[in-house]
């Protein structure tokens, strides 16, 4: 019996790993048909990075979240703000169409400076620095690592303090080695789109999400296992890369608006914002009643208004 098991198992095991590494294939190739670069690409000291560029008047980038890619900023943000703006909207590391940078988890600081870079490239010597969520950890650290290579900031949403608590179960499991390499590959072949268009609708609320929103960002996308696992290991990382990061919050000297909506139970407005606003000289904080984490979307004029006194500040406009 024993025997037969071993045969058994001997023929399955190759038989499933053949299996669900031809469907995530699968799965990913349909995922870049339907949802292919928007902008151009870039070729940044070897590495392959995707950005989209819109509109006219001062340099402004615009870095997303987790799990996001360029879409997110492009559904309805960043054409509204290329009324008056030059927007330069970045896939961040391993995101979207940008290259991963290693496979131990590109740090807020490496992003910023590839982002910084890529900016350069497009003409954005000192640009205004949006970053949302994750991406407001890395206009961060853009600010404290690049003080000549940006004008002004806006963190919106933006994880910026070291929080207590453990790493969520399935970022322990996708960021680890093991994980990474047999869990992660059959969450591409076989976990259907909906469960991550579920996440993000939980991500909007209290407020509905956008309609037509999930089938233009592509959830398709975050689920490639490329981009689940850069964004595993980056998150797995975070605290740690925040606690070293938090100290330097004084030296930024540009001017600083920070939006943070009251009801936003993914970056708490208490744990983060309410503590930044003190650690960077002449921070303004701006707290949206009632609004959940994707401030962008359900308050896009108040965002907008805290760009243009950015900007105002800046002596941009």
């Amino acid at each position: 019996m024993a025997r037969k098991f071993l045969t058994f198992l001997g023929v399955a095991v190759p038989v499933l790993a053949g299996v669900t590494l031809w469907a995530a294939a699968r799965h990913e190739a349909r995922a870049e048909a339907e949802y292919p670069p928007e902008g151009q690409m870039l070729d940044i000291d070897g590495v392959r990075v995707h950005a989209v560029v819109m509109g006219n008047g001062p340099d402004l980038v615009l870095i997303h979240g987790a799990s996001g890619s360029t879409r997110d900023m492009t559904f309805a943000l960043a054409p509204a703000l290329a009324e008056r703006y030059r927007v330069i909207v970045i896939d961040r590391p391993g995101l979207g169409y940008t290259e991963r940078l290693n496979t131990t988890g590109a740090t807020i600081t490496q992003q910023a400076d590839l982002l910084a870079e890529a900016a350069r490239r497009l003409g954005a010597d000192r640009p205004l620095v949006l970053g949302h969520s994750y991406g407001g950890a890395v206009a961060l650290a853009w600010a404290v690592h690049h003080p000549d290579r940006i004008s002004g900031l806006v963190a919106l949403s933006a994880a910026s303090q070291v929080w207590d608590g453990s790493l969520p179960l399935f970022y322990h499991i996708t960021s680890s080695r093991l994980g990474s390499l047999f869990v992660v590959p059959l969450i591409t072949a076989f976990v259907p789109d909906r469960v991550v268009e579920n996440a993000v609708e939980e991500v909007f609320e209290p407020q509905p999400e956008p309609e037509g929103y999930a089938e233009y960002f592509g959830p398709s996308l975050t689920l490639r296992r490329v981009s689940m696992r850069a964004n595993a290991a980056q998150r797995s990382n975070l605290l740690e890369e925040i606690r070293t990061l938090q100290p330097r919050y004084g030296e930024i000297a540009v001017p600083t608006e920070i939006v943070h909506g009251t009801a936003d139970t993914t970056v708490g407005l208490q744990i983060h914002s309410e503590k930044l606003v003190h650690q960077i000289p002449g921070a303004v904080l701006t707290r949206l009643p009632g609004i959940g984490h994707m401030a962008h979307h359900a308050a896009q004029a108040e965002v907008i208004a805290a760009i243009d006194r950015v900007a105002a500040r800046a002596g941009l406009r």
